[in-house]
């Protein structure tokens, strides 16, 4: 498992003062897209690992932060760079079109 698990507390230290953009996958356990997601996202954590972290946050278990990004149907997948978030893609999506979230960062 190559990718962070987020909470309300570690979201700014991991995500926000990252010196590498972030992918964010927001999920449920309970969300069926959300686990057909989930072995891409894991993916991208090996294939990236240097260039790009990637985490996931279950809103679950870190409504604040969702809710501060304003999250309201999962997955939803965000990328970060320099403390901002530039994009994001809602829905279970194929590897191609999340990696055009961040190639041009990396």
């Amino acid at each position: 498992m190559a990718y962070v698990k987020l909470t309300d507390e570690n979201f700014e230290q991991e995500v926000l003062k990252s010196d590498i953009p972030v992918l964010v996958d927001f999920w449920a356990e309970w969300c069926v897209p959300c686990k057909m997601l989930g072995p891409v996202i894991e993916e991208l954590a090996d294939e990236y690992a240097g260039k790009l972290k990637v985490c996931k946050l279950d809103v679950d278990d870190a409504p604040s932060t969702a809710g501060k990004f304003g999250v309201q149907s999962i997955p939803t997948v965000m990328v970060f760079n320099k403390g901002e978030q530039v994009t994001q893609t809602l829905g279970a999506q194929p590897k191609p079109n999340i990696v055009k979230l961040f190639e041009d960062l990396i």
